[in-house]
């Protein structure tokens, strides 16, 4: 859920909201890569530091901190600005993720147009087509080993002398 401008500037200080505003279109597009990675440790920081004091605020509310609490949600606010800080980084990452898809892209378009004027391989004939007319088909099958009136009987003298030594 977008927050608007309004309610950011009322969550936010004075530098925090300096460093949600460089998240927006226009200048997010422009800043450098050096900034973006700067911009983005710092917004993580300060989103954690939210995140943990709302955490430890909801811990004293539940009374498991060093001191209670009887206000129930002293820790809206803390919640609140954590998520605009986090909404903030999920602008940057959706920069970082179109940067390097661009990278990638162009990368992509460099590799074809060095594969399309590297000289074409010399590749053998592919062998048998059928606009060669018509030609002998060489045969395939395996050369057999023996006679084949031969495997009957010898599989048969296998089972005779196999039933002798069970009878025996």
């Amino acid at each position: 859920m977008s927050t608007s401008k309004r309610n950011e500037r009322r969550l936010l200080n004075d530098e925090e909201y300096t460093l949600v505003e460089q998240t927006r279109h226009p200048v997010l597009g422009k800043l450098e890569e050096a900034a973006l990675k700067d911009l983005t440790q710092r917004l993580r920081e300060r989103r954690d530091r939210a995140r943990d004091i709302a955490s430890r605020q909801r811990r004293e509310v539940r009374g498991k901190g060093r001191q209670t609490t009887t206000f129930e949600k002293k820790d809206a606010g803390n919640r609140h600005k954590a998520g605009v800080l986090a909404e903030a980084l999920t602008r940057i990452n959706g920069e970082h993720a179109r940067r390097k898809a661009d990278e990638l892209r162009t990368n992509a378009r460099r590799a074809l147009a060095l594969r399309q004027e590297a000289p074409k391989a010399a590749r053998p004939k592919s062998g048998r087509t059928p606009r060669e007319g018509m030609a002998k088909k060489p045969n395939t099958r395996r050369e057999k080993i023996g006679n084949p009136m031969d495997a009957g009987r010898i599989s048969q003298a296998g089972k005779s002398a196999q039933a002798k030594r069970d009878k025996g």
